[in-house]
Parts: structure tokens; C-alpha cells; sequence
């Protein structure tokens, strides 16, 4: 009986048959096999399927071979065959392989293996000095890094101060340096910044235009009676809260001077374009390049405004221009030191200036207590890394390499050029913004100056207009000139003995009366 009871026992604690399998398994995974040892030696990247040592993710993409390696080199050394530049991961990607077309040379925790961290603070070195030949990056590209680094390079010898409102970087996005730029036939002196339009193709098929139209005669417009001089009045005084109308309702008229204003427009549509070096965080986006065929001239790429005499802009790519660049601001990292913490992951707490514990008078005593912001440690974990000591590189968003490429700027402005003859008191700004008749408008390519209209100073101005309005730098489209004549009414009354005047001009019967004598009610205070 006591044999079978302790015979019981042991089968009790026997593992089970399911146990040792995965113990086995476990071991087999834990112990590298000799044909993985031999591929590692030989410099190839491992073929079987089981990850080895430190968690190596697997099989990777052999070697880019669409074009010579980087003129500058890879951060690290050069690639292995088809492996990890400069050796294997540190710690590998955790939770399997990597994401698809990740970039071969991501920083691991601590900076690039295989060099010095360089003098300005980031682990890896500089990035290739020519960029990627052959458009995209090596491995593939377009993909952002998504294991945030731990920032070792240079940072101060103790923690700073914690300020919730500082910035996480000062760097802001900028371009990559000119000189990095690839060589675009007729684009040689494209720079960063626009500096100005095109000189546009010749004028010659524009100015090839039939004579003169035959133009019809000017109209009169109509003019006002004393009711609606009156009723003008009213509604002006109405929309001034501090205004009288018993002047508007009692005054008497003793002339209406009937005038015509002259409001001569002349509007020259152009298209200016200008050419600079643009960029954007290389996403996978496809890159036509010079590969592809000879860049088109700026002039030579059709745009199309959206509508005639009205401003507006446009940005196209030049075909056959792009390429992918390593990002210069973080050297293909993806991440910049955090100028919160200056790369050291903590701060001093704001609340205890770092000591841990806090003053608070209680009972009529002052009683240290232990910080609740830091529990005590005098440290917290940097809010703007979040312990890394490196944040998102805000040029090229972690996606470590950019797209490079000439950007066509095309801007259609409308210029307009005016000219107001108005022989009264009322002040000519005026008659802009009131309508009128619409005595003559034309509109073509190039317009003719006008001769034919009554009033001389009209014709003058037309000719003097046209000929002043030239841009050289921008294509001419279209021009439109026309001429409105705005009634104006010089309205003369009589109120208390006083001889007064107003203005009524426009369509719309807006009132000018600066002399009005009711300006100030009896409820107002002056200052």
C-alpha cells in the first residue's frame, strides 16, 4: 500500500508529455544550430527559420542592387550581403519581423554599432553625402522608424529644470543643403528660395490681332429728383445713430446740380512662374526622376487658371526632377535630441526644484513633506520624450528620407489700374465703390486704347494706361478695360438761415455730407 501511494505521488509530480515539448522546443530556440553559425561566418544573411540569438527578425531583403552604393558610405560601414550594416541589431524588433519596407539601417537603442557618436550629438554619422541613386533608399523605404532610439550623445552633466511649455525642438523643418541637389538640365540655378518669375515666352502671336472694333455711342445717365435727394438724405441720417433729422425732414432745396463721374478701368490677367527646390518626407510616394526623360522647361508644362481676372495660384512638380535624399536635420535617423531634457530623458521636478520634498505650513508650523509631483526623487520622466531623450525629427516626420524635387510655382494675378474724373467737391475715392452705367467695355489679348469717348482726359488716361502697364517677367493672358459713369448730384439747401450742400452719387444714392448741421443729438456728450 505505502509503495503505491508513493508511486502515486511521483506520477503526481511528472510533468506532462505537452510540458517537455515546449521545454525541448524552447532549448532548440535558445541554442543556435551550426548551419546558422556557418551562414553567419560566411557573411550571408541567415536562411532558416528560426530567429537566432538577440532576436534577429528572420530573413531579410537581400542587398540593394538597382545602383552603386552611397558616395558617402553607410552610416556604420558598409553593408554585409544581403545583413544588417555594421552587424546585427542590438535588441531587434520586438514582436517579430519589421514592418514592410523598412530601412535597413535603423538606429537601435543607444545609436548606430560600429562608430564614434559624431560631434553635433547623434548616434549613427552623417547620412550618405550623394543620396540614393536610382530613386528610392535601399531595403525599401518610406516607412517611418518605429522604435524611438535612446539618445547618446552629448547632453549637460546634471538634469535641467522641467518647463511644461518649452518646445521639444528647437530645430524647425528646413530644406536639405543646395549642393546636395541633383544636376537638372535647365535648372541650374534653381535655388531653395523663389526668387522671382520666369521671363515668359515672346508676345509675338499675342500682338497679331485685327484692327480696332467699331464702339457705339455714349449714353447719358439718369438723374435724380428732390424726393429721392430727400430720401437719400433720410437713410443716410438714419445710419447715424447720433444724427438729427429734423434738418433732413425741414431743410429747402434750391438746386440740384446734376454731374457725371468717369471711372476708367484698365486690368491686365497675367501668368507669372518661378521654380524652386522643394521637399517632403518620403512616404513610398513614386519618384520620377531624371531617369525617366529630360525635365520640361518651366514654360513648357501646360496650366490652366481657373477662371479669367481672378488671382490665383498653382503648384506643380517638374516631371523627371525628383529623388530621395537622406534627411539631413537628423542624419536618416527619424528622431532629434529633445531640447526639453537636452537628450538626457529626465528633469528636475518644477514643483521641488529637484530636492524631492516641499515646505507646507500647517499648525502654525512648517512641515517638509515628500513632493507629490516626483514621490520624492527630485526627477521626473521628461514629458516631451517621454524618457528617450529624442523626439520626431520635424523635417522629414521619422520617415528618415525625403523627396526631393523642383516645384513649379505658377500665379495668375489680375493688375488693375484706374483712373476717376470727377469735377465736384466729392472726393474721387468715393466713386469706386458705388456702381454705375457700364458705358464701354472691351476685352482681348491686347486692348486698344480708347479715342472715341466725350470727355478727353478719358482718352488720355486710356492711352497713358496701356502703354505703362507692361510686365515683363509674366505672360499676358488677357486685358479688359471698360469706362463707368456714376451719376453725381450736388444737392444745395437752405435750413436756419443756412445755405449748405450734399452729395448724392452712385445707384445706390449714397449720401457725402460733410456739413450736415444735425451731427450731434442731445443725448451725446462730447469729450
Amino acid at each position: 500500500m505505502e509503495h503505491q501511494k508513493h508511486h502515486k505521488n511521483i506520477k503526481h509530480k511528472r510533468p506532462h508529455i505537452k510540458q517537455l515539448d515546449q521545454l525541448a522546443n524552447s532549448a532548440d530556440l535558445k541554442r543556435p544550430s551550426a548551419t546558422a553559425g556557418r551562414a553567419r561566418q560566411a557573411g550571408s544573411s541567415y536562411g532558416g527559420q528560426y530567429p537566432p540569438s538577440q532576436g534577429y527578425p528572420g530573413p531579410q531583403q537581400p542587398g540593394y542592387s538597382g545602383a552603386p552604393p552611397p558616395a558617402g558610405g553607410y552610416p556604420g560601414g558598409a553593408p554585409q550581403t544581403g545583413g544588417y550594416p555594421g552587424g546585427p541589431p542590438q535588441s531587434g524588433y520586438q514582436g517579430g519581423a519589421p514592418p514592410a519596407g523598412a530601412y535597413g539601417g535603423a538606429p537601435q537603442t543607444g545609436g548606430y554599432p560600429g562608430g564614434p557618436t559624431p560631434a553635433g550629438g547623434y548616434p549613427g554619422g552623417p547620412p550618405p553625402a550623394g543620396g540614393y541613386q536610382g530613386g528610392a533608399p535601399p531595403g525599401g523605404g518610406g516607412q517611418p522608424d518605429p522604435k524611438v532610439p535612446q539618445y547618446s550623445g552629448e547632453m549637460p552633466g546634471e538634469d535641467v529644470i522641467e518647463d511644461p511649455n518649452a518646445p521639444t525642438s528647437s530645430q524647425t523643418a528646413s530644406a536639405p543643403p543646395l549642393e546636395k541637389m541633383d544636376t537638372i538640365a535647365g535648372y541650374n540655378n534653381v535655388g531653395i528660395d523663389t526668387s522671382g518669375f520666369l521671363p515668359p515666352p515672346s508676345y509675338d502671336d499675342a500682338m497679331k490681332q485685327g484692327p480696332p472694333p467699331e464702339r457705339q455711342n455714349i449714353q447719358n445717365v439718369p438723374s435724380i429728383d428732390e424726393k429721392e435727394a430727400r430720401e437719400a438724405l433720410l437713410s443716410y441720417v438714419a445710419e447715424n445713430c447720433c444724427y438729427g433729422k429734423g434738418a433732413a425732414e425741414d431743410l429747402k432745396y434750391l438746386d440740384l446740380q446734376s454731374s457725371s463721374a468717369f471711372h476708367y478701368t484698365l486690368e491686365t490677367f497675367g501668368e507669372g512662374r518661378m521654380t524652386a527646390w522643394a521637399y517632403e518626407p518620403y512616404t513610398g510616394q513614386p519618384i520620377d526622376g531624371p531617369q525617366n526623360g529630360v525635365a520640361p522647361a518651366p514654360w513648357d508644362i501646360h496650366a490652366q487658371p481657373a477662371s479669367l481676372f481672378t488671382n490665383s495660384k498653382q503648384h506643380f512638380e517638374v516631371p523627371h526632377t525628383a529623388s530621395v535624399k537622406p534627411c539631413h536635420t537628423c542624419f536618416a535617423m527619424g528622431y532629434v535630441r529633445c531640447d526639453r531634457c537636452l537628450g538626457r530623458g529626465r528633469v528636475r521636478c518644477h514643483s521641488c526644484h529637484g530636492s524631492g520634498h516641499v515646505s507646507r505650513y500647517r499648525d502654525g508650523h512648517h512641515h517638509h513633506e515628500s513632493c507629490h509631483w516626483c514621490h520624492g526623487s527630485g526627477r521626473r520622466q521628461c514629458s516631451g520624450c517621454w524618457g528617450r531623450g529624442m523626439v520626431s525629427c520635424p523635417t522629414c516626420n521619422t520617415y528618415r528620407s525625403l523627396k526631393c524635387y523642383i516645384k513649379l510655382t505658377v500665379t495668375w494675378t489680375n493688375h488693375i489700374k484706374d483712373h476717376i474724373v470727377e469735377r465736384t467737391p466729392l472726393p474721387d475715392h468715393l466713386i469706386r465703390n458705388v456702381s454705375g452705367q457700364t458705358a464701354f467695355e472691351e476685352t482681348f489679348p491686347r486692348v486698344y486704347p480708347i479715342n472715341h469717348f466725350p470727355d478727353r482726359e478719358i482718352n488720355e488716361a486710356s492711352n497713358r494706361i496701356i502703354a505703362t502697364e507692361q510686365f515683363p517677367n509674366e505672360k499676358l493672358l488677357m486685358q479688359r478695360h471698360r469706362v463707368r459713369i456714376v451719376p453725381v448730384t450736388q444737392c444745395l439747401y437752405k435750413w436756419k438761415d443756412k445755405e449748405l450742400d450734399y452729395f448724392v452719387y452712385g445707384f445706390e444714392h449714397k449720401v457725402y455730407a460733410p456739413t450736415y448741421p444735425q451731427t450731434c443729438c442731445c443725448g451725446c456728450i462730447l469729450l
